[in-house]
């Protein structure tokens, strides 16, 4: 006597009197009569229909004498925990991207996804199922398109997974943190306004506002040529979740930088850098000079 198994085209031995069977047991062991059988640690490949066959020996060896109707079994699996994941690359508002949720292992086929921003529903395409490492289970995939926005810093995504083996959704969740970046608003502002007596201190704010992520690198030219800034502010956070940050240098008004242009340079995550200068103009001694220097800055 065996008991066969049969899914599809394939043909599966799950017990028989001789060999190895470590999670089929017989439930009355020894009996000639009873040949019932306990299927431990039961897993979605044990889906299938299952047949009692009684086999008797010949001379070309076993041959297959009678079999049962046939029981048909099959494996009801939970879906494993959903996996949102996004691009590989940062964008920015305005710009759209797609997101994925995936979840797999799962029988029967029938399951439902939704799809939240904040605990908002959102639209999404209609989920597609596959089969999974056995063919008595399913994967599934989802994907939804949206358009980031510059307060989406604290937002989050959740995809929600419905299955019948489930007593409450499943559900995976995505940080838009992790996708935006939101470049920098600079500026930079002179204390005194210029023009300035020469010898005179002044100083020069950069102002660097409104970024996301906080990765940040500001460094000060003079004529093109790095200058050595030691008061730069911390990082802080507004309330939006946003960055910003301020750096300051002291300038001595000589006559030699009269003409001077200082730029604030602003790396951000890695982009092209941003550029702001200002020129740093001394007032004449004369009147004259200063109608002179006043139309200059007019002009500039």
């Amino acid at each position: 006597m065996k008991w066969l198994k049969v899914w599809g085209s394939r043909n599966e031995t799950v017990y028989g009197q001789t060999g190895s069977f470590p999670r089929v047991t017989r439930v009355v062991s020894g009996s000639d009569t009873d040949f019932s059988i306990r299927i431990s640690d039961v897993r979605p490949e044990d889906a299938g229909t299952y047949y009692c066959v009684k086999f008797i020996k010949s001379v070309v060896g076993e041959e297959e004498f009678r079999r049962g109707k046939g029981t048909e079994v099959s494996v009801h699996a939970l879906p494993t925990p959903p996996v949102v994941s996004g691009p590989n690359h940062r964008a920015g508002p305005g710009q759209s991207v797609s997101f994925t949720c995936t979840a797999g292992g799962f029988f029967p086929r029938e399951i439902s996804v939704k799809w939240l921003k904040d605990n908002i529903p959102i639209s999404a395409q209609q989920p597609q199922i596959t089969p999974g490492w056995t063919k008595s289970s399913y994967n599934m995939s989802s994907s939804v398109t949206m358009t980031l926005q510059e307060d989406d810093v604290r937002a989050q995504l959740v995809c929600e997974v419905q299955h019948s083996t489930l007593p409450a959704p499943l559900r995976g969740s995505y940080r838009l943190s992790r996708t935006l970046r939101v470049s920098p608003r600079v500026r930079v502002v002179r204390d005194p306004p210029s023009p300035v007596e020469v010898n005179k201190t002044l100083n020069f704010t950069c102002h660097v506002e409104g970024f996301y992520p906080g990765d940040v690198a500001v460094t000060w030219l003079e004529n093109g040529t790095e200058i050595k800034v030691e008061n730069i502010s911390q990082l802080r956070e507004n309330p939006q979740g946003l960055f910003e940050l301020r750096s300051l240098v002291e300038v001595q008004a000589t006559e030699e930088k009269n003409g001077s242009v200082f730029t604030c340079r602003v790396v951000h995550d890695t982009q092209q850098p941003l550029d702001r200068t200002v020129t740093l103009w001394i007032a004449a001694l004369t009147r004259e000079g200063q109608r002179d220097q006043a139309q200059m800055e007019n002009g500039a």
